[in-house]
């Protein structure tokens, strides 16, 4: 008995308490309630009634949202004495009313067919309401639309009077002092229609039955006016003159119309650090909020009536919340609480299912489960896939998690099939027969039909150009003098000089015979100076140098005057151009080469030798990658070797290599490489102090001046290859 008065007794303390909670709400909004709310029309003018016990003691705050169209109005201290949270009139612009209350502050949110400004007033116990008319709602400011919302529907911004098509006057603009961009357009009457969309990030403004002249048919660059719009662009579009404006950043616009001058107002968007309106994904209407330990379980029923959402809370959602939100876009909003309170949201249609996370986890996990378990039992099914252009084995390599070309840990991390799946292929008729359960068989086959694609392929050619200019010039001189007067028994003589000669007039080994009477006498070795021209360099290669040669002699006294001038200038260009082209599917390695390869011996372990042969070729190694913008990646090496000159151990290999990674559009040429060489060479070979003797000089000496220049270019050119193109 004492364990059951004690559960009635706190069952008593309960229902008391929740009736005291009950009366506490009732007592504080007992001093003044709504009593009804109706609409009327004065003059084309709707006025709406909101009749209170008491009279408020001034005008309540409220806003105005464009899209959907709405006024709300904050009451405080005012409760909701309607009995019901929604009242219907469908008059005129009104539509209906709904009423949200929360403590000791009720909203009343009027919905609109139409956006309209609004001004409100006391008289006696009522709040009269006054919406603008639709035709003056064009001569006032519109309400700020933020950058981040994006209109369906346009906004009849001022309804078409004009039967006939009317020209547009001008079109300009300007920049505010707050720094918002301006255009002004000039109309031919107030009777010409406007209506304003925004598209994404673009408004665009459409003026009903007009015409553009020419002359206004253009694009304005307004960039450098410093305000957010970027461009201003009109156009005729049937019977509309369509002006789209274009602006950058986080802006607003407004837009007002006075007598025949319309304007389109779009300022930057002032960022407070302070509001919590800032922020990404944020969207939706703006409402403020300002409770102070209120059930949550309440805040999410307001928020719920103040966007038509229908909401439904686990009873485990509990606790109470103090917050204040100004101007803060409801979802937002909503994010805020949820988080505050650990709670998540799961979004089906318009129904909003509120829970703790924990909850919500759960309830996901065993959805989970089930389907798992249920595809244990599903029964399975096979079905065929024709390979058009990839090999069976290859797909079915990757449908169990063989080919792991993604670098998984295991063949089971990338397997595609489910655990009960199989697979087998058949080369002959390159088809894959599949089993498995039917969600997975949809899903192979749309990865099927991704992957067996014709691969796209790509031709390419390259075009390596060698070319060189050579330029040399050489001067020597060789001089020689014998004395023989001794062989006929006379004075002694001298040798210097000598076997480089041009005898002149005869036999010269005959003329030292006559003069001794005997046998011919060998004149060897006779030079004094021997610097003939140098022509060693490549530069002149085999070519040797002219000779001109003249010997004095006095064969009665055997005296001999030996001159032999040698010279040689040699200019000279080449140019070789190889031209190697492959082609070759997407991201496939490529390779085409021409050349030789050239033997040379090579020491065993053993210490015998073996012949091995080098390679000296002509080589273009590529692999393309098509970019999704139609350009070609190119993973390029280029190899140009030839034979060298011969050394003891065999021939050298001159060698010319590129290997680099490129970007080229479809089509184009690109250098990938050069080598620029220049080779400068002037030497002088004289004998010392006779060498230096101005003019007479030159006989004891010899010059060579050489210039080489050598240029190496490498061009390459990918070419995407359609269906109906052929390769050269």
């Amino acid at each position: 008995m004492t364990e059951v008065g004690s559960r009635a007794k706190r069952w008593r303390t309960l229902a008391c308490a929740m009736a005291l909670a009950a009366l506490m709400p009732v007592q504080a909004w007992a001093q003044n309630t709504i009593r009804s709310i109706t609409s009327t029309q004065q003059s084309g003018s709707d006025v709406v009634r909101i009749e209170l016990a008491q009279p408020l003691k001034e005008v309540p705050r409220g806003f105005a949202v464009q899209v959907p169209p709405r006024i709300a109005l904050d009451l405080p201290g005012v409760g909701n004495g309607l009995g019901r949270s929604a009242v219907e009139i469908n008059t005129g612009n009104m539509r209906s009313a709904n009423v949200a209350q929360a403590g000791d502050r009720t909203r009343v949110v009027l919905n609109l067919r139409q956006a309209s400004t609004y001004r409100a007033q006391l008289q006696d116990n009522s709040l009269l309401v006054f919406l603008d008319p639709a035709p003056a709602a064009a001569t006032n400011t519109a309400a700020a639309t933020p950058a981040g919302v994006a209109t369906t529907e346009p906004l009849h911004f001022a309804p078409s009077q004009n039967a006939d098509a009317q020209s547009l006057q001008d079109i300009d603009f300007r920049r505010g002092s707050d720094g918002a961009g301006r255009v002004v357009v000039n109309l031919p009457s107030s009777q010409v229609g406007v209506d304003i969309q925004q598209q994404g990030k673009t408004l665009v403004v459409e003026f009903l039955r007009s015409t553009l002249p020419e002359r206004l048919r253009r694009k304005l660059d307004v960039t450098d006016f410093g305000t957010p719009v970027q461009t201003v662009t009109a156009s005729q579009n049937g019977d509309r003159v369509r002006l789209v404006v274009v602006p950058k950043g986080d802006w607003e616009h407004s837009a007002y119309q006075s007598d025949n001058q319309f304007v389109l107002e779009v300022r930057p968007q002032k960022v407070d650090p302070n509001k919590l309106t800032q922020g990404p994904g944020y969207n939706g209407d703006k409402l403020s909020l300002n409770f102070q330990n209120i059930d949550v379980r309440a805040l999410l029923q307001v928020i719920a009536d103040f966007t038509n959402f229908n909401v439904v809370t686990s009873d485990t959602v509990s606790g109470n919340v103090t917050l204040r939100l100004k101007d803060v876009p409801w979802d937002q909003a909503l994010d805020i609480i949820l988080q505050a309170k650990g709670l998540g949201m799961r979004k089906s249609g318009n129904v909003l299912w509120i829970a703790p996370k924990e909850e919500l986890a759960a309830k996901e996990k065993a959805e989970l489960e089930a389907k798992q378990q249920i595809t244990q039992l599903e029964p399975l099914r096979t079905q065929s896939f024709q390979m058009n252009y990839t090999k069976a084995e290859e797909v079915a390599k990757g449908l169990t998690g063989q080919n792991n070309p993604g670098g998984a840990s295991s063949p089971q991390t990338s397997r595609i099939l489910s655990s009960r799946g199989s697979v087998i292929w058949e080369t002959r008729t390159n088809q894959l027969f599949v089993s498995d359960i039917p969600s997975k068989l949809e899903e192979i086959q749309a990865l099927i039909a991704k992957i067996d694609v014709p691969v796209r392929q790509v031709l390419i050619e390259a075009r390596i150009v060698e070319a060189d200019d050579k330029f040399g010039k050489a001067l020597g001189v060789k001089l020689g003098a014998s004395d023989l007067r001794g062989r006929q028994g006379g004075i002694p003589g001298y040798s210097v000089g000598g076997s480089n000669y041009v005898t002149v007039g005869g036999n010269y080994s005959a003329v030292g015979s006559q003069t001794n009477q005997q046998s011919t006498y060998n004149y060897a070795d006779s030079q004094f100076v021997n610097l003939p021209a140098n022509v060693s360099s490549d530069v002149f290669g085999q070519q040797s140098a002219a000779n001109f040669a003249l010997s004095l002699f006095s064969a009665t006294a055997n005296r001999f005057l030996n001159l032999e001038i040698s010279a040689l200038e040699a200019d000279g260009r080449g140019k070789v151009v190889s031209s190697p082209r492959v082609v070759t599917a997407d991201q496939t390695k490529a390779l085409i080469e021409q050349g030789e390869e050239i033997p040379y011996q090579q020491a065993t372990s053993s210490g015998a030798t073996s012949i091995s042969f080098k390679k000296a070729v002509l080589k273009l190694e590529v692999t393309p990658q098509i970019t999704p913008e139609g350009n070609v990646i190119l993973t390029v090496d280029v190899n140009k070797d030839s034979r060298g000159t011969l050394t003891p151990q065999g021939y050298a290999i001159n060698n010319k290599h590129v290997q680099t990674l490129v970007l080229v559009e479809n089509g184009g040429t690109v250098v990938i490489g050069g080598i620029y060489t220049q080779e400068d060479l002037d030497s002088e070979n004289k004998v010392p102090y006779l060498g230096d003797i101005p003019l007479l000089g030159n006989l004891f000496k010899n010059r060579t001046r050489s210039t080489a220049k050598t240029e190496l270019l490498i061009f390459i050119t990918p070419k995407v290859v359609s269906d109906r193109v052929t390769t050269r």
